[in-house]
C-alpha cells in the first residue's frame, strides 16, 4: 500500500470513529430520557391527588412539576424522643424504704431503721390518695413504709395487700397528693427484640430513677423462685436491660412509654450478664385488682404442710409399693382446714390429686391454684401405713381472707 492509500484509509477510519461517537451520544441521550421517564413513572403512584390519565407523565416531566410539588400539603411527622418519654414516665416512679423496728439494747428503746430500698410505680389516683405497685420482697416484714416521690417529698404509705407467690404488693399514699400515673400496656403483645426501658432506683435512692435500655430477650419464661409462701414458678419477661438491687418493683416500659412489666429479679452469678426478669403487666393487673378488693389473692386452701418425696426419710417409705417413686408427705395439718376435715393426717403420703400424679410440693400447689377454685371438690390419693386410700376434699379459701 502506497502513502496515498494509507492516508485515505486513515481518513476513512477517523470518519467512522466520529460517526460512532455521534451515535453513542444519541444513544446516551435516548437512554437518559428513558431512565428519567422510568423514575418519574415509578414516583407517580405515591403523589397525592394524582391524575392517572395518559397526560400525567407529560405534565410531571415538564417545568410545571416543581410548582405542583410546592403546593402539596406536606406536614412534618412528630415523634416522641426517648428522653421525652422517660421524662414523663419517671414522674410515676417512686422510691420505697422498708423500715423495721429495732431495739437498742443499751437504752431498751425501739426505733425504725432502714432495712432496704426498692422502687414502685404509681398506677392509679383517686380522690383520697394514690396507689403504688411494687414487689412483695421490697416491703416484706416492714413495720413502716416510706415513699419518696418524684418531687423529693417523702410520705408514709399504707400496705393495701400483698401476694408473696407472685411477688406483688400494693401500697397507698393517702390525701390530696399531686402525682403522675403510668398507664398499663399489653404485655401479651411483646416480642423478642422489642425495645424496652427499665426505670428504678438501683443501689438506693441516691441513684433514683435511673434509666437503662435494652430489648425483650424472651417472653413467657418460667423461673422457679423461693418465696415466704413456698416455692413457686413465676411467669416472667426476660430482658437484657440492666436491673440491679434497688430496681425491684420499678417499671419496665415499652417504646410507647407504657408499663409492660414490674422488674423483679435478675440472675447474679459470676460470668452472667444481661439476665433480668419482670412480671408481665397483664398478670400484674389481675393481682393488683384483687389485692385492692380483698387485701390478698384468694386461692384454694388445702391446709397441709408438705415435704418432697426425696426429703422423706426411708422409714416412712418402707411399706409403700416399690414402683411409687414420687409424691409428697404431709408434715403438718390444720385441723380446721379442708384436708383436716376430710380426714388427712400427718405422715400421709399424697401421690395424686384430681387424677394427676404429684411429683413435688410445688407442682401440687400450682395445680391446686390454677385448676381449682374455692368450693370445688377434688379427690386425693394417698398412702397411709402402706395402704392406698382416697379422700374427697372440699376446698376452702385462705384463712386470712375469711
Amino acid at each position: 500500500m502506497n502513502g496515498q492509500d494509507q492516508f485515505n484509509e486513515g481518513s476513512r477510519t477517523e470518519v467512522k470513529q466520529e460517526k460512532r461517537s455521534k451515535l453513542k451520544g444519541v444513544i446516551s441521550t435516548v437512554l437518559a430520557g428513558v431512565v428519567g421517564s422510568a423514575l418519574t413513572l415509578t414516583a407517580l403512584p405515591y403523589l397525592p391527588n394524582m391524575n392517572t390519565s395518559e397526560e400525567t407523565p407529560k405534565a410531571i416531566v415538564s417545568e410545571e412539576h416543581t410548582d405542583t410539588s410546592s403546593k402539596l400539603n406536606v406536614q412534618p411527622v412528630s415523634a416522641n424522643s426517648i428522653a421525652d418519654m422517660v421524662e414523663q414516665a419517671s414522674k410515676a416512679i417512686v422510691g420505697i424504704v422498708n423500715k423495721q423496728q429495732q431495739t437498742n439494747r443499751f437504752n431498751q428503746t425501739s426505733e425504725a431503721v432502714n432495712r432496704g430500698t426498692g422502687s414502685g410505680v404509681i398506677f392509679k389516683q383517686t380522690s383520697d390518695g394514690a396507689y403504688i405497685v411494687t414487689n412483695n420482697h421490697v416491703i416484706e416484714n416492714a413495720n413502716e413504709i416510706e415513699v419518696s416521690l418524684h418531687d423529693g417529698k417523702k410520705v408514709k404509705a399504707e400496705l393495701i395487700g400483698t401476694d408473696p407467690l407472685t411477688d406483688i404488693a400494693v401500697l397507698k399514699i393517702a390525701g390530696d397528693v399531686k402525682v403522675d400515673t403510668l398507664a398499663f400496656g399489653d404485655s401479651s403483645q411483646l416480642r423478642a427484640g422489642d425495645q424496652v426501658l427499665a426505670i428504678g432506683n438501683p443501689l438506693g435512692l441516691d441513684l433514683s430513677r435511673t434509666v437503662t435500655q435494652g430489648i425483650v430477650s424472651a417472653v413467657d419464661r418460667t423461673i422457679a423462685v423461693s418465696t415466704s409462701a413456698g416455692e413457686w414458678d413465676l411467669e416472667v419477661i426476660q430482658t437484657d436491660a440492666a436491673i440491679n438491687p434497688g430496681n425491684s418493683g420499678g417499671a419496665l416500659i415499652n417504646a410507647s412509654g407504657e408499663l409492660v412489666g414490674i422488674n423483679s429479679l435478675k440472675i447474679s452469678e459470676s460470668g452472667v450478664e444481661g439476665l433480668g426478669f419482670a412480671i408481665p403487666s397483664n398478670e400484674v393487673k389481675i393481682i393488683i385488682n384483687e389485692l385492692i378488693e380483698n387485701g390478698q389473692v384468694i386461692r384454694p386452701y388445702l391446709g397441709v404442710g408438705l415435704a418432697n418425696f426425696e426429703e422423706i426419710p426411708p422409714f416412712y417409705l418402707q411399706n409403700i409399693p416399690s414402683d411409687v417413686k414420687q409424691g409428697v408427705i404431709v408434715t403438718t395439718i390444720d385441723p380446721n382446714s379442708a384436708a383436716g376435715k376430710a380426714g388427712l393426717q400427718a405422715e400421709d403420703i399424697l401421690v395424686s390429686i384430681g387424677g394427676n400424679e404429684i411429683t413435688n410440693a410445688n407442682e401440687l400447689r400450682k395445680y391446686l391454684y390454677t385448676k381449682y377454685a374455692v368450693g370445688d371438690k377434688v379427690k386425693i390419693e394417698f398412702y397411709r401405713q402402706g395402704k392406698l386410700k382416697t379422700v374427697e376434699v372440699t376446698l376452702t379459701s385462705n384463712p386470712s381472707s375469711n
